[in-house]
């Protein structure tokens, strides 16, 4: 009898012991993905692909270094990796892995809204900021680079992508750039791209709508091939309207890592890091 009591008090501590565990899991799993990182050190994010809060490590090359002089909330989407700023409303950067397959697909933005992201604090960009802006809601990480997937495509759309840019500027030059990307990415198998805001001054000195959306001054991208030779390239592009020609938009890494503050591709070698983003020929490409 006694024996059959122990037993049974042994199996019971388990399955409170297993449920608490289970419980603690979940729990675990609610916490809101907000982390720095060090790029360094194989530029490991606490991230997630698909759900937000599901925890795990991600190696990604294009992670540019963590930001000490200003706001940076890390969050992973599908297609791309954003570090947003609270106090701009627009993000620091946007990075992500372009291959080649993911320059196709049938998944259309046609029916696609602008959606507020709740995973940033409020006060935070909306639509209503954007209306009678006279400023497009421009993609970062573009629509086109995302419609190999319904939930990549659609998260392209979320405000932490997305910053006030000029029309003109929008649907001609940037445009052209970003189908030029795309040319590249099927051309060598896979690229890496971060781009973002340009503040040359004070960000808040221009902004729109209630929330305070501030308005860069420019934009930059910059683009990594690993492929044989590993090469960078970066551009600067003014946000306004009017034709901007690549190649006189063409500039050095290092030069768009002087003016932005970012440390673009830290996880490569020293060596290769130091050449390939100190020279910009776009005839190389």
């Amino acid at each position: 009898m006694k024996k059959s009591l122990f037993v049974w008090l042994v199996l019971s501590a388990l399955i409170i012991s297993c449920d608490f565990i289970k419980k603690q899991g979940n729990q675990n799993k609610q916490e809101v993905v907000e982390e720095f990182y060090d790029a360094r050190s194989a530029a490991e994010v606490e991230s997630s692909s698909n759900v937000k809060n599901d925890k795990a490590k991600v190696t990604m090359m294009e992670i540019p270094a963590p930001l000490k002089n200003r706001p940076e909330q890390i969050i992973k989407r599908k297609g791309y990796t954003v570090s947003y700023n609270k106090s701009t409303k627009v993000p620091n950067w946007v990075a992500w892995h372009l291959v080649k397959s993911h320059c196709y697909g049938s998944n259309q933005r046609s029916q696609l809204m602008f959606e507020e992201d709740t995973d940033v604090p409020n006060p935070r960009a909306t639509d209503n900021d954007y209306y009678n802006s006279r400023y497009d809601r421009g993609h970062m990480c573009p629509a086109g680079d995302n419609k190999w997937d319904k939930d990549a495509l659609r998260e392209t759309f979320l405000f932490t992508n997305i910053c006030p840019q000029n029309h003109g500027l929008n649907k001609d030059s940037w445009n052209d750039l970003e189908k030029q990307c795309r040319s590249w990415a099927k051309e060598y198998g896979a690229i890496d791209i971060v781009c973002g805001p340009v503040f040359y001054g004070n960000a808040h000195d221009k902004t729109i709508g209630r929330n305070k959306v501030c308005v860069p001054d420019a934009f930059y991208k910059v683009v990594l091939c690993r492929k044989g030779n590993p090469k960078a390239i970066g551009f600067i592009y003014k946000n306004r309207g009017g034709y901007q020609s690549m190649s006189d938009c063409a500039c050095p890494v290092d030069e768009v890592e002087r003016i932005t503050n970012i440390n673009f591709f830290p996880s490569l070698n020293d060596d290769v890091e130091d050449r390939i983003e100190a020279k910009a020929r776009l005839g190389d490409w």
